[in-house]
């Protein structure tokens, strides 16, 4: 194969697996538009039903109005041959052929337009249970489709968040130590305070007894 062959050959499938791509991201839309195409087809296909039903009524009353005619002329060809009229009744027979030729004619349409009516309800029958199914899958897919799409962007939001979660973390870790550091700083600050002041000292003493106010229970007692 030359060159110019392959890269032909390269580039057509290239757009066909571009082709086959774009169809893939809008198969629901696809599916949904072809669902709707089959029921505008459904339609005509109701209304070409309506239009064979009403052939069919119209060949039904030619039928009967030409039997009637027939069986009236039959009564005309009795009452000529009654009177010996054999040259009218003659006229009469020769209507009566035209009028049979006819009926044949308006039977075998009769029968034609029956038979297509037949069948074109059994195909409407058949289309309206497919539709009904699709409709039915349709609701199933999309609904699918949504459920997937939601659990793709939450697997992604997560995955996607792993670095900044760990990163959040680390700055939990950081303020949690900050505050603790603080709060030893202040703890120490105080008991500073209080040795400076000589507050530990007086505490001190106080527990050991020496230097005991004069005005407390124990002084008062004391002096006395």
């Amino acid at each position: 194969m030359s060159l110019m062959k392959k890269i032909i050959t390269a580039l057509r499938g290239g757009a066909r697996e571009a082709g086959e791509a774009i169809v893939d991201a809008n198969a629901i839309r696809i599916f949904e538009q072809e669902i709707k195409d089959a029921e505008k087809n459904l339609d005509k296909a109701k209304r070409d039903l309506t239009e064979v039903m009403a052939k069919k009524m119209q060949a039904e009353r030619k039928v009967n109005d030409l039997k009637s005619d027939i069986s009236k002329h039959e009564r005309y060809v009795e009452q000529a041959l009654g009177k010996n009229n054999e040259e009218l009744a003659m006229d009469v027979a020769t209507k009566i052929s035209e009028l049979e030729s006819d009926l044949a004619i308006q039977l075998k349409a009769q029968e034609d337009f029956s038979t297509h009516s037949d069948r074109l309800k059994g195909m409407i029958k058949k289309t309206e249970r497919g539709l009904t199914d699709m409709k039915r899958k349709l609701v199933m897919v999309k609904t699918t489709d949504s459920v997937q799409k939601a659990t793709q962007s939450i697997t992604d939001n997560y995955a996607n968040s792993g670095s900044n979660l760990l990163s959040a973390k680390e700055s939990l870790e950081r303020i949690q130590k900050r505050q603790s550091d603080l709060d030893d700083r202040l703890a120490a600050g105080e008991a500073l305070k209080d040795e400076f002041d000589g507050g530990n000292l007086e505490d001190k003493l106080n527990a050991a007894g020496i230097g005991v106010s004069s005005n407390s229970p124990e002084g008062i007692l004391e002096r006395i």
